[in-house]
């Protein structure tokens, strides 16, 4: 990205910015938190406990199972800030969490998961209503709302845990999901880097997360056009990139 970083300039965060100076400098790849190539923030930057098993930092809490005749889909599609309003928009929707999925590590904070330490990627957690909304259409919102054919993080912001990620519940959601990820690589034409997980605990992010692009409207819009997020969404989908 050219020219200074619209997230890190402390004039321009308007009162209206309740968040902690400090917590914002390091959000969403600015700040101190570094910017590796994917190669190299994939591998967590502590020892593993002998037997491999989780070290548990505490700092946030998994979210609870979906209640009953709910269902959830778990998509990392970079700076989790501009993942939540596409799901939000649809019907059937009833909420959407940013947090941190796939590493080992219990209870990861934003910043264990924004150094390398702990192999989560910033991730959005979608409670739906299949009755109303399926699985296959969160997949067609997800698709073109990032770039699946960037393999060093999202946009401006580089780092594994910025990548692009499927979060898969179960055989079916795999089948749909492969079939999507197909599309979007034919549509394309070039290679898609999106990788399909296990689905794992989800670990709702801090407070001052969620709901970013609601509560600090222009902060956030400074960051998704400095970060030349839309510009890349429209050169990638054209008329069916999103409009926000």
């Amino acid at each position: 990205m050219n020219g200074p970083d619209p997230r890190l300039s402390a004039g321009r965060l308007g009162p209206a910015l309740l968040v902690p100076l400090a917590l914002l400098l390091s959000a969403c790849g600015g700040g101190d938190a570094p910017r590796r190539p994917a190669s190299e923030a994939a591998a967590p930057a502590d020892p593993q406990p002998a037997g491999g098993e989780a070290r548990h930092i505490g700092a946030t809490v998994a979210a609870p199972p979906a209640p009953e005749g709910k269902a959830v889909a778990v998509f990392a599609g970079g700076c989790f800030w501009c993942m939540e309003a596409p799901f939000e928009r649809l019907e059937g929707v009833e909420s959407v969490l940013s947090g941190y999925a796939g590493g080992r590590e219990v209870g990861p904070s934003y910043q264990d998961v924004s150094h390398g330490h702990t192999g989560h990627l910033e991730s959005v957690r979608v409670l739906y209503d299949p009755a109303q909304v399926g699985y296959a259409r969160l997949l067609e919102v997800f698709f073109v709302n990032v770039d699946p054919t960037q393999d060093d993080g999202q946009f401006c912001d580089r780092g594994a845990h910025y990548r692009t990620a499927i979060f898969v519940g179960d055989d079916e959601e795999r089948r749909l999901a492969e079939a999507a990820r197909a599309e979007a690589q034919e549509t394309l034409g070039r290679p898609v880097v999106t990788e399909l997980r296990e689905a794992g605990p989800f670990y709702v992010a801090e407070d001052y997360h969620q709901d970013f692009y609601r509560t600090n409207p222009g902060h956030y819009r400074r960051y998704r056009e400095g970060c030349g997020r839309d510009r890349r969404l429209q050169e990638l989908w054209g008329e069916r990139a999103p409009h926000h």
